[in-house]
């Protein structure tokens, strides 16, 4: 369940406060179930094609301008107070330091559930090659800030027990992680293969102290060209996994007129996700999914939400072509 994603304290730790169990028992069973059988760490989206900087810092700087995305994400709206909520912000850009041919970029990412709030900052750098002229290939790496803070609160035990593991104060600390990458694209096609947590550092440090495992991602799309100039076909993958937990999400878009677009999404034994988009002519993008869980946890909500806001300029001005008085000086 893509809901579990989010979590990055040990079972012991997600124990909520009465206005966030749900009506039924059974959610809280089916919780605590799902936490242990399908518990990764990293915050993904369902529009992850414009996230991948979150993942893999081999793809600052792959569109060759300044890029800036911003996406919130709603999750399980409806269930009650304590539901996730992750924002994240991107920035990227080409830069060519001592005609070396790079990329640099810096993620800022805001989580939020239940009783934890995670802040955290990195900051990439990405060296491109050219293929063989199939391409651009990078290879990056990425290292910051996570600030993990636990908020002592009214916590719910079984039948008022006390539990050693659940802290009486708020508790925080700040960790530094690395991550590192490749990403290839070209015109028509992108890949990329990726490891984050790469240093595999501890959070929660004073109390049940828990580390975070490496998370290994592939990614890849192609742009196909309909029969119809105007129309596109965006196949894309993701594939995450922490060697214990495994994630594929598929996903085909048609693009309309390469201003347009809309598809679905299917997380294989989680849910299916609808998403629309368009491209303004200054550059800007907009975009929207909603996700509907395949699971027992859809009886409990209304969906997620997922908003993208992203724009892309360059700061190369195009010449005017040049005018001349007289042939002699062609």
């Amino acid at each position: 369940m893509f809901f579990f994603i989010y979590f990055s304290s040990p079972l012991r730790n997600v124990l909520r406060k009465k206005d966030f169990l749900m009506k039924n028992n059974i959610i809280i069973i089916f919780l605590f179930y799902s936490l242990v059988a399908v518990a990764q760490q990293d915050p993904l989206f369902t529009q992850n094609m414009y996230s991948q900087s979150s993942i893999n810092p081999a793809y600052a700087g792959s569109s060759g301008m300044i890029c800036a995305t911003a996406l919130n994400r709603l999750q399980w709206v409806g269930f009650g107070d304590g539901s996730p909520m992750i924002t994240m912000i991107n920035v990227n850009a080409a830069v060519k330091p001592f005609g070396l041919s790079s990329g640099i970029g810096m993620n800022i990412s805001n989580d939020q559930f239940g009783f934890n709030k995670d802040l955290g900052i990195d900051l990439s750098y990405a060296v491109r090659f050219n293929a063989a002229g199939a391409g651009k290939l990078a290879i990056g790496i990425t290292g910051g800030f996570i600030n993990n803070t636990l908020e002592a609160g009214n916590w719910i035990t079984p039948s008022g027990s006390t539990d050693n593991s659940l802290p009486n104060t708020k508790e925080s600390s700040i960790n530094f992680d690395m991550g590192f990458g490749i990403f290839f694209n070209n015109d028509d096609m992108y890949f990329g293969a990726s490891v984050t947590h790469l240093n595999e550092t501890k959070f929660n440090k004073a109390v049940n102290p828990s580390t975070y495992k490496r998370h290994y991602y592939i990614t890849g799309g192609y742009m196909l060209q309909m029969p119809n100039p105007a129309w596109q076909f965006n196949p894309s993958v993701f594939i995450g996994s922490d060697l214990s937990t495994n994630l594929l999400s598929v996903t085909a878009n048609v693009i309309y007129n390469k201003r347009f677009w809309g598809g679905v999404s299917y997380r294989v034994s989680e849910g299916v996700a609808g998403m629309i988009g368009f491209e303004l002519f200054s550059g800007m993008r907009i975009g929207y999914a909603y996700d509907f869980s395949t699971t027992e946890i859809s009886k409990y909500n209304s969906g997620s939400h997922e908003f993208m806001l992203g724009y892309c300029f360059s700061l190369k001005k195009e010449k005017p072509p040049q005018q001349y008085k007289s042939i002699r000086f062609l």
